[in-house]
């Protein structure tokens, strides 16, 4: 019996009114071949995500959020569908132009911070700079910016490992910003932080998104993803349910109630 097709509710993702779409799935899917087995990860997820916007997407273990993340990272390609990144189809690019796309327009930010540990913060978020070819004094220039920008600019010469886990993530941001990309991809921000730091980490992100950076959070947890504006569901490879943050957390006000019940302790 053929696979019923999800309801177009939760397949189609909202529009952007006189916006621009800075990224579309359409009709994506993913299969891995697993001991002879396949296993079908993504199953038609069509999604669109608009300029300024900052987007959640969250589901169980298994549901295809972390594969998701890869294919609209560029870090995969999907077994069938297409995905465009402003416009421009990148499904089938060659590996050296996707990786070209991937540095120039989406930036990263990992659970794992993915620091050089005996590497200056600097260093660190001058990588991708590195990579696009950019000169020493240049790099070092929009990597102090980048840094200073998220109130690091006193830490620039401190290896990441002289750093707390909030702060290493605040580099790693840093990082992600340095090479001026149209998206920033969050996988898990907050999942090796305690709540301070992971607050600290959100209001950043809030912060540029309210600048007009994208921003993208995949996340198993339900009080980051109300940071969002808007919620992507998956379970089982699809997309089941789009939700709209009628009252979006402030990770502000979190952080002020975070400080005065230490203040009461």
């Amino acid at each position: 019996m053929p696979e019923q097709a999800p309801p177009a509710s939760a397949a189609t993702a909202s529009t952007c009114g006189e916006g621009r779409v800075v990224l579309e799935a359409r009709g994506v899917d993913k299969t891995y071949q697993m001991e002879g087995l396949e296993v079908r990860a993504l199953r038609g997820v069509d999604l669109r995500i608009c300029e300024g916007r900052m987007l959640a997407v969250m589901g169980p273990s298994g549901s295809g959020k972390s594969t998701l993340m890869h294919i609209i990272g560029l870090l995969d390609r999907p077994t069938a569908g297409s995905v465009r990144v402003e416009g421009e189809e990148v499904s089938h690019m060659a590996p050296n132009e996707l990786a070209a796309v991937r540095n120039k327009r989406i930036g990263f930010v990992f659970q794992s911070f993915n620091l050089l540990p005996r590497t200056s913060a600097l260093a660190n978020v001058e990588l991708p700079l590195v990579y696009a070819g950019v000169g020493g004094g240049e790099r070092a220039r929009r990597a102090r910016e980048s840094l200073e920008r998220i109130g690091l600019g006193d830490r620039l010469g401190h290896f990441s490992s002289q750093l707390s886990g909030g702060q290493q993530q605040r580099v790693a941001i840093a990082r992600a910003l340095v090479t001026e990309p149209s998206i920033v991809l969050a996988d898990e921000p907050t999942g090796n932080l305690d709540s301070r730091s992971g607050v600290e980490v959100m209001s950043i992100l809030q912060d540029l998104n309210r600048q007009g950076i994208t921003i993208i959070v995949v996340t198993h947890d339900p009080r980051v993803a109300q940071h969002a504006e808007r919620i992507v569901h998956l379970s089982d490879g699809r997309i089941v349910r789009h939700e709209i943050v009628e009252d979006r957390t402030c990770a502000d006000d979190e952080m002020a109630e975070i400080l005065a019940r230490a203040e009461e302790e």
